[in-house]
């Protein structure tokens, strides 16, 4: 329970120090952060708050624990990625993440503002594809598959009786005999309202998300250091001639920002401060947002609008039918067309502001732009639903050049955003970076080809339950059922690297076996002690064959994805119906391929949402999965506004908050002491503060992935460069890794005028054998448990010690601050 009048509001006590701790991921309780099983919520609520042991909530003598060391304080963030069973649901948009990671996956851009915007742009457009193929596929299911190939055969309505009222008449029988629901157009306008509630449960949980994460203002910046004037941090001038002089009320880009400040339109590399975190509106993307979310929302309902008014149009353009209708099968289409090409408009402007908190929103664009689509979607309904006699469905529902249309779109953005990453990574080549600066671009194939596989997956399960002979319906596209086809392919070539990976794996333990017996001489040797520990090192390294698994899995989903593109459009027939004729060996492949695929992607499917449900239940699955799931969710959602929310934009505006209001209530010194995952965000939240405060605190991380994951995948931020800067400006910091550890690294700042930030290994076990201070056998501790390491408390010691003791003699007063 929290103390009376809360913590935040207590008068001033006389601490001096503070140990701030951020846990990693997995999540955690603050009684096992704070070893004491009585904690209080000293600020915050139920998704996120600081805790301390209750016998700290009153002031200590000299601000110290009684038991030696600062008084701790535990920040508890891991409800903001978990929670209920439902939480799993997000999962169903791994591919809108994945997308979304691939716009902060750009290379260091120094002095190429223009790529950096076209770069950002590409991104933009192919999440846009995403949702446009989500949509269309939950079309395929309800309007092409239900309502226009089952609904429009009498045999398949009557195998499923819950179609019963969409029977159509039967042949020779006279006009109008059939149901008032039985006209095509009517059964599509029915079937419509399935892809309409995706499409406005995709809003809703983007709008809710929004007001629970966007909108946590981050720490207000200083006035003498973020003043009017231009200065290091860029606030009220970013070098755009051309938009400072139509005023800082239309700050509308994130890739303009990314240019950096200064009149020579640098980009964040050539700031003093390396990285756009440093920035103030970086955790603040409430306008991008709501545009692109507004943008999105209009894509879909027009995407279900063009499905319902594309079959009636084709069918009204017959020569001697009604003018009227023809008509407006003219002038539908291309109002249709008007909007969506004002939502690519939206798309492309730039909306996020970085260099100041952009407190406006473009509450009519937010409001219009899905307000007409949905108003061209119901005349589209009401188009369709006209009375045609003599109009039957056959055959598949046109429009599915469509889906051919959309991959060939996604190839070549993907394509086109590989060739604008690499002429980046020229400008500042890095041999650490992920994939030599293609990282972006492979993550944004991936995106598109899960989308397409789990869109194919679906469908072809669909038209199986509803047609199992397959001798009633036409399936559904035949580029959808190659897709699925190619996934068996795809997955003997995985098996192939997690093969290759495993040999690999075994010849590097058996080389760390040797190195072990030299570190402990003198001591008798335990084989199986030998081997368990050169297990661990071997296992640990595999981290750092990220990029060529991403790399065999890219080439591979392209040249798969190429061959199906190719396959659909040559034969226009499904792999077992192209192979028809055939040698038997090739006709077994194909048929084997397309069934297999089938059901590979309706068991993947099932298995993913068990597997997340069990994830956001159960610790230990959770950690499984939960380091690229909270490295997804960290970054804001500057591409696609359906992704999960960025729990970031909550966690480090609460860091600065809170380190900005205790250093300025107390004077004291802040060791800001963060695990994994949780390094990573105090590295955000230091760079969020502001110079007179970073002066005070101090930087603790172990297990940190800040150099071996975010450092090669995210260069544009967390980069050689960034990482300097980092270490410049805060007061000091010292990092703590294990050779064992799979996630945690060295950060290898590039500084030799400042001491080194890296620690030497950590020894894991802490002993080999049996000792007089480890009696039983002591546990490979890998990626957990750093503060049983002695080194902790020294290292966290000596950071005490170089920061400046004193405490200021004059302090502002509280009322004036946050």
């Amino acid at each position: 329970m929290d103390p009376p009048g809360g913590g935040a509001d207590r008068p001033a006590a006389p601490e001096t120090d503070l140990e701030l701790l951020v846990h990693g991921v997995g999540g955690t309780t603050p009684e096992r952060m704070l070893g004491d099983p009585r904690t209080v919520r000293v600020t915050g609520d139920e998704t996120a708050a600081v805790f301390r042991r209750a016998e700290d909530t009153e002031a200590a003598p000299g601000g110290r624990d009684p038991r030696g060391g600062p008084v701790r304080e535990a920040y508890v963030w891991c409800n903001l990625t978990s929670g209920d069973g439902s939480r799993a649901l997000w999962l169903l948009l791994l591919p809108f993440m994945v997308v979304n990671l691939a716009h902060w996956m750009r290379p260091a851009a120094p002095s190429r503002p223009r790529t950096v915007r076209l770069y950002g742009l590409l991104v933009r457009l192919a999440a846009l594809t995403l949702t446009v193929l989500l949509v269309a596929a939950a079309c395929e299911v309800a309007l092409d598959l239900v309502a226009w190939q089952c609904a429009g055969a009498r045999a398949c309505v009557r195998r499923h009786s819950w179609l019963g009222f969409l029977e159509p008449a039967a042949p020779g029988a006279p006009a109008g005999s059939g149901g008032w629901w039985s006209a095509p157009g009517r059964r599509l306008a029915l079937a419509a309202v399935l892809p309409v509630a995706l499409t406005g449960l995709l809003w809703y949980l983007s709008h809710r998300t929004w007001r629970a994460y966007e909108s946590h203002q981050p720490l207000s910046p200083e006035p003498d250091i973020h003043g009017p004037e231009p200065d290091a941090h860029g606030v009220e001038r970013d070098g755009d001639p051309e938009r400072d002089a139509r005023g800082p009320e239309r700050d509308d880009g994130p890739e303009r920002d990314a240019r950096g400040p200064g009149p020579d339109a640098q980009d964040p590399e050539r700031d003093a401060h390396g990285s756009a975190l440093v920035r103030p509106g970086f955790w603040y993307g409430r306008r991008l947002v709501a545009r692109l979310r507004a943008a999105h929302t209009a894509a879909g309902l027009l995407t279900v609008a063009a499905a319902v008014t594309t079959p009636a149009a084709r069918f009204d353009h017959r020569p001697g039918g009604p003018q009227v209708l023809d008509l407006l099968g003219w002038l539908l289409p291309a109002a249709l067309l008007g909007c969506g090409a004002a939502v690519v408009a939206v798309v492309c402007r730039r909306g996020r502001s970085e260099n100041r908190l952009d407190q406006r929103l473009d509450r009519h664009l937010v409001r219009v732009l899905p307000l007409a689509a949905l108003a061209l979607l119901l005349l589209g309904l009401l188009y369709a639903g006209w009375s045609r006699p003599g109009w039957r469905s056959a055959g598949r529902l046109p429009g599915d050049p469509a889906f051919g249309a959309l991959m060939l779109a996604q190839g070549l953005i993907v394509v086109t955003l590989a060739a604008v990453a690499r002429d980046l990574y020229r400008r500042r080549p890095d041999p650490r970076a992920g994939m030599r600066g293609l990282g972006g671009p492979a993550v944004a194939l991936l995106a598109c080809a899960l989308g397409g596989v789990i869109s194919g997956g679906v469908a072809q399960r669909v038209a199986d339950w509803l047609d199992g002979t397959r001798a009633l319906l036409a399936g559904p596209p035949v580029l959808l059922t190659w897709q699925a086809s190619a996934i068996p392919s795809l997955l003997a070539v995985l098996l192939l690297l997690t093969a290759g990976l495993a040999l690999r794996t075994a010849r590097l333990a058996r080389a760390e076996r040797e190195r072990i017996r030299h570190e402990h001489p003198g001591e008798p040797e335990d084989p199986s002690r030998t081997r368990a520990i050169a297990h661990a090192r071997a296992m640990a390294t595999l981290t750092d064959r990220a990029p060529l698994v991403v790399a065999v899995l890219t080439a591979t989903t392209l040249v798969l994805g190429a061959a199906a593109l190719a396959g659909a459009l040559a034969t226009r027939k499904t792999p077992d119906g192209a192979a028809h004729r055939a040698d038997h060996l090739v006709q077994a492949v194909a048929e084997t391929s397309q069934a297999l695929g089938s059901w590979l992607v309706g068991l993947g499917f099932l298995l993913f949402v068990t597997w997340g449900r069990r994830a956001y239940k159960d610790a230990s699955a959770r950690r499984t999965i939960g380091i690229l799931w909270d490295v997804g969710t960290f970054w804001p959602r500057a591409a696609h506004p359906f992704a999960p929310p960025c729990y970031a934009e909550r966690a480090v505006p609460d860091l600065a908050w809170r380190m900005e209001t205790w250093t300025r209530r107390t004077g004291g010194r802040l060791v800001l002491s963060g695990h994994s995952q949780g390094s990573v965000l105090a590295a955000a939240a230091a760079w969020q503060l502001p110079p007179s405060v970073r002066r005070r605190v101090a930087l603790l991380t172990y297990g940190s992935p800040l150099e071996r994951l975010y450092g090669r995948w995210f260069p544009a931020h967390f980069g050689p460069p960034a990482l300097a800067a980092l270490h410049h400006d805060i007061a000091c910091w010292r990092n703590l890794y294990r050779r064992t550890d799979p996630i945690g690294g060295p950060v290898r700042v590039p500084d030799d005028a400042s001491p080194d930030v890296d620690h030497e290994p950590l020894p894991d076990p802490l002993a080999y054998g049996r000792t007089l201070d480890h009696p039983l056998p002591a546990p490979i501790l890998g990626h957990s448990d750093y503060q049983s390491d002695p080194a902790f408390t020294r290292e966290r010691a000596l950071l005490l010690a170089r920061l400046c003791p004193e405490v200021p003699g004059q302090r502002p007063d509280p009322d004036t601050r946050g």
